[in-house]
Parts: structure tokens; C-alpha cells; sequence
């Protein structure tokens, strides 16, 4: 971009000068980036809402009863560690929730304070998680889920933790960064939402006899809400999100790589392994 100014040389005549320099130093002249980011805030906070309201009904029987899915009640002796993963998995919800609406109120100092004990939680969960599924499956190992054998079913909470710990990890590393920490704070809670919209039989049933189901299983509604994350956010920003983009297609190949090697003889192996 060009900007011409006026300069005496002579003590009488007015000098024309151009001074050049690229688009991407000039500020900003409108405000439609206040109103983007805005909008964009108002979109995370939405779906952590919708992302909470699938996890109060998809835990419905664990909240309300204390029994596990479908209705049978919780192992004694895994009955202390399923609450307090249960208890760490419900506090990361609400706090993502708070944490949604206080950057639309823009109290970003609470925001930040918040952020320290959200750090240690996901460190809680990141260890408790995985434990929880190889105690379960030790304790269960004959029972049947989404078709698969629990040995088989192990992948899938091992590996939500893969997902989600890099997820958290690169927005906490990129606090200062919100057109990065928005989008993987968001996919970390995205990543872990397929335990509990698996538990909702209505969303099952409608994709069960589809190559959906063959191809990713229980991820599948977690990437369908995530694709509608996407597209309402780019119509209503008009802006392309490459950071959310990004993150959700390594979401999505990994959840169908994940699907595709849980009935393998390879890992039922490793299974046998981790399990004793």
C-alpha cells in the first residue's frame, strides 16, 4: 500500500513523497474484527453449552443413579475410581462452559486465574482416564461394546487421551494466542465427548446401520457436531478458521484410524498386554 506526503524542500515548494510499506503492518480501519472475534466467542460458548447438554444425557444413569451404562450398576471395587473420574471429566465441562462465557464478557483476567486450575485438571484426567478403562476392562473383559469385545474397546478411551492432551497442551502453550487457544481448547473438549453422545441411544440408532458407523463408530456425532462447529463459525465470521481446520481433520483421521484398528488381532495383543 502507497501513502503520499507533503515535504518542503526549498523553504517554498511542497515535495511529494511515497512511502510504501505491506498491507499486513496497517491497522486495522474497520471494526468488523472486534465484531468477528465477537461472534466467534459467542460460537464456543454456544457449543460448550450443546457440548455439556450431551454429557448431562449421555451420563443421565450416573448422574441421577449412580449406575453405569445401560443401567447395570458400577463394580465396588471401581466404584471410588469411576466417581472421581466421572467428577474430573463433569468439572472440565462446566469449567469450559465458565470459561466460554467469561471471554464473551470479556473478564479475561478470571479467564487466566481459571486457566491454572483447568492446567492441573487436565493433568488429573490425562492420568485417571486412562486407568479407569484398564481397570474396567479387567474387571468386564467379556462384555460387548459398539460391537467389539472390551479388550477391543480399550483403544478408545486410551487413545482419547492422545487426542486430547495434545489438544490442551498446544492452547496452553498458545494462551496469548486466541486465534489458536480458542480452537484447540475447543477441540480438547470435542475430542472426549464420544463417551457420552455414545450413551445417548437415539443419536446411535440413526447412524448405527451406515458405513458411518463401520468407518468411525462412536466418534461419529462428535465429528458431525464438530464439522457444524466449523461451517456455522466460517458463515457467520467469514472468516476460514485454518487452525480449527487443521485440528479437526487430525481429529477426524485419527478417530477413523483409531476405529478401524480396535478389531485387529495386533491390538487385542497390546490389549492382552496392558490389561495382565
Amino acid at each position: 500500500m502507497k501513502l503520499y506526503s507533503l515535504s518542503r524542500t526549498d523553504g517554498k515548494k511542497l515535495k511529494a513523497q511515497t512511502i510504501s510499506f505491506p498491507a499486513s503492518d496497517m491497522p486495522e480501519l474497520t471494526t468488523s474484527t472486534p465484531s468477528r472475534q465477537n461472534t466467534e466467542r459467542v460460537v464456543y460458548a454456544v457449543s460448550g453449552v450443546v457440548l455439556f447438554i450431551f454429557m448431562l444425557i449421555g451420563f443421565q444413569q450416573f448422574y441421577l443413579h449412580g449406575r453405569g451404562f445401560p443401567d447395570h450398576p458400577i463394580f465396588p471395587p471401581l466404584k471410588g475410581l469411576v466417581i472421581t473420574h466421572g467428577l474430573a471429566m463433569t468439572c472440565w465441562m462446566v469449567l469450559f462452559v465458565l470459561q466460554t462465557l467469561l471471554i464473551v464478557n470479556n473478564n479475561f483476567r478470571m479467564h487466566m486465574s481459571l486457566g491454572i486450575f483447568g492446567i492441573a485438571l487436565a493433568v488429573i484426567i490425562i492420568i485417571i482416564s486412562p486407568w479407569t478403562a484398564i481397570q474396567a476392562t479387567r474387571l468386564e473383559p467379556d462384555a460387548i461394546l459398539y460391537g467389539l469385545h472390551r479388550k477391543q474397546f480399550l483403544i478408545v478411551p486410551l487413545t482419547d487421551m492422545l487426542k486430547f492432551g495434545p489438544f490442551v497442551a498446544i492452547g496452553v502453550l498458545n494462551r496469548r494466542r486466541p486465534e489458536i487457544h480458542r480452537p484447540m481448547m475447543m477441540l480438547a473438549t470435542l475430542s472426549v465427548i464420544a463417551a457420552a453422545t455414545g450413551r445417548i441411544p437415539a443419536l446411535n440408532n440413526f447412524y448405527a446401520s451406515t458405513i458411518w458407523n463401520q468407518w468411525v463408530g462412536p466418534f461419529f456425532p462428535m465429528l458431525v457436531f464438530g464439522a457444524a462447529i466449523l461451517v456455522v463459525k466460517t458463515m457467520l465470521t467469514r472468516r476460514f478458521d485454518r487452525w480449527f481446520t487443521i485440528g479437526f481433520a487430525a481429529l477426524a483421521v485419527f478417530s477413523g484410524l483409531i476405529w478401524q484398528i480396535a478389531p485387529t488381532s495386533a491390538w487385542e495383543r497390546v490389549a492382552n498386554f496392558i490389561t495382565g
